[in-house]
């Protein structure tokens, strides 16, 4: 079984040291917000997830969620973790005062975002859809909906989905067939087909709420005719208490490769009662408002996988015995410990490097969020929202794939010992195996970068961000330049790619689809630079303070620079190769 200390020296490292974000610190309801009182939170969220949630891992893996009789039944251990999740508040975190949360900014409910995900993924599912649910409604619903529904999820006595793919659509919701009949009470009867809905049916909660989109019987075809209900597994009665079963069965629950302890259901929609939620055909755009948050979750998820692999190849690598390492360091014996092999090093620094990058990359995406939310003045919320949308199919789609990387790292560090069942390394890749493709996959995302995000009607957001990447490169230090001139060659890579790619959008759109994926990866890495960049200014100012701490981040730092943010070049080299030679190919 796999081992987990949540990592809360790096973590309240980036709260305290890079929270210097002028726009979010002028943000007046989080002044309060002390790094003592984060720093209580994040030690109870490690006690949680490191002793209570980690060993449902296994548990879910071994002894999935099963569908008897009609009732979904979830692992064992799931029901009394999450009465214990709820009764100590994690639910209501960072969830609005108004409707019992906490308050918390997303710089602190992040780092328990990356904690339960490497702690439990299949089990952080049932609570994580039910914060998307949260906040589209919270964003979109009518004040009746959000005063009756609310209070329960942010308590975490009811859950919450989200129901969009069908047997028809996916990627392309235009074809869905789910349809609502408006009633003369002004309810709609649902009915339809849902798939692949996560956390769809379970027995932890004793209500389920469904955000559903389906069709209007008036209304077009297309994505233009979409709307968004509020579809309750039981009826909700005036009073607030559950009545009577809605007409929602659920018909299946998927065999899976990983994350087994989730509940992926088939729902049924029978005549179900619904409620709109935000205006009529408007329903992907509320329903954005949930999958852009399950976007950067997504790609946290990623993260906290990567990072309990990394922490059990580690562990590993300075216990186990092979071979002559041939180095200075080599030890007299019939063998050395593996972690003083090059190779095993460079897979270590690999993980590691990539990992406290993302990491700061979360932190600063975690600030832009709340800024494009909560900022007074409107110029400045627009251009953190527009930093957000930016990073969004980054964050989700490069930490999802480099996730992969890791655990596939890791299984090789283990050896056979990894191949099998009895470390829980190979459960580690199974389980990230759904993050490059749930919340639109990393294809899509791709896609959605180059042809949404590039230019908006907002302007070019990329050379703003590319903007803000030059003026950091122009800070006076003598230790950070040799890192700048580094960044700087990769950055006029990234600044050649996004002029060819706009080109391409216009002239040649196989060109830009064909390169979409290599220019999301450029984009990334070097985004990964500059946080690397942002943590470097600290590192050097703050050595005398915690030299081990910081002796180590630069070390790390360095490695990626070296070793990782040269794949800018290759990344690169390849798209701009045009996509005729792909195009042409005649499959037999």
């Amino acid at each position: 079984m796999t081992t987990y200390t949540a990592p809360l020296e790096d973590m309240m490292f980036l709260y305290e040291k890079l929270r210097n974000n002028k726009n979010y610190n002028e943000i007046e309801k989080y002044k309060e917000i002390t790094p003592d009182l984060v720093k209580d939170i994040l030690d109870e969220a490690a006690k949680i997830n490191q002793n209570i949630i980690l060993p449902l891992a296994k548990a879910g893996d071994e002894s999935p969620a099963v569908l008897e009789n009609g009732v979904v039944r979830t692992p064992p251990g799931y029901k009394d973790a999450y009465n214990k999740f709820i009764e100590d508040g994690w639910m209501s975190l960072s969830c609005d005062p108004k409707y019992g949360g906490q308050g918390m900014p997303k710089t602190v409910s992040a780092f328990f975002d990356e904690m339960i995900s490497s702690a439990s993924l299949a089990f952080k599912l049932y609570t994580e859809l039910t914060l998307g649910a949260y906040n589209c409604i919270r964003h979109h619903a009518s004040e009746d909906i959000k005063n009756m529904y609310l209070p329960k999820m942010v308590e975490g006595k009811w859950s919450g989905t989200m129901c969009l793919t069908e047997p028809v659509c996916g990627t392309d919701l235009g074809l869905l067939k789910t349809k609502a009949n408006e009633q003369k009470d002004g309810t709609y009867k649902i009915s339809g087909q849902k798939i692949f809905i996560t956390s769809g049916d379970h027995d932890l909660t004793e209500n389920i709420i469904h955000l559903v989109l389906a069709r209007a019987s008036d209304s077009p075809s297309g994505t233009k005719g979409i709307s968004l209900f509020l579809v309750p597994k039981f009826i909700v009665k005036e009073d607030g208490s559950v009545g009577q079963r809605n007409g929602i069965s659920t018909g299946s629950i998927e065999n899976k490769m990983g994350i087994k302890g989730s509940a992926t259901c088939v729902l049924n929609f029978d005549d179900a009662t619904g409620y709109m939620v935000g205006p009529k055909n408007k329903g992907l755009n509320s329903m954005f408002t949930m999958m852009n948050l399950e976007r950067i979750i997504v790609g946290i998820q990623g993260l906290g996988l990567s990072e309990i692999a990394y922490q059990n190849s580690l562990n590993y690598a300075k216990e186990r015995k092979q071979g002559k390492s041939n180095n200075n360091k080599s030890q007299n014996g019939s063998a050395d410990l593996i972690i003083e092999h090059a190779d095993i090093r460079k897979s270590l620094l690999n993980m590691k490097s990539i990992i406290e990058g993302e990491r700061a990359l979360c932190f600063w995406l975690s600030q832009q969020t709340e800024v494009s939310l909560n900022h007074n003045e409107p110029k400045i919320k627009q251009e953190a929202s527009d930093l957000v949308s930016l990073m969004t199919p980054v964050v989700k789609s490069l930490f999802s794939d480099l996730g992969m990387e890791i655990t596939s790292e890791a299984m090789q560090i283990h050896g056979g010992y990894g191949y099998t069942k009895d470390q829980g390394i190979e459960q580690l890749y199974r389980d990230n195996r759904i993050t490059p493709i749930y919340e639109g996959t990393n294809s899509v995302q791709a896609i959605d970068l180059v042809f949404r995000k590039l230019v908006t009607k907002n302007g070019d957001i990329v050379e703003n961000y590319i903007n803000i990447l030059r003026k950091d490169l122009e800070i006076e230090s003598v230790e950070l330049k040799p890192y700048q001139e580094k960044l700087k060659i990769y950055l006029e890579k990234l600044v050649e790619f996004s002029k060819w790619i706009k080109e391409k959008v216009n002239d040649s759109k196989d060109d830009a689809n064909a390169a979409s994926n290599d220019y999301l990866k450029v984009l990334g890495y070097v985004a990964l630079g500059h946080s690397w960049l942002k943590v470097l200014e600290v590192s050097f100012k703050e050595m005398s303070n915690n030299k081990k701490f910081y002796e180590d981040k630069i070390q790390t730092a360095k490695f990626y620079f070296h070793r990782v943010l040269p794949r800018v070049e290759s990344h690169y080299s390849s798209a701009i190769s045009g996509s005729s030679y792909i195009m042409d190919y005649k499959f037999n």
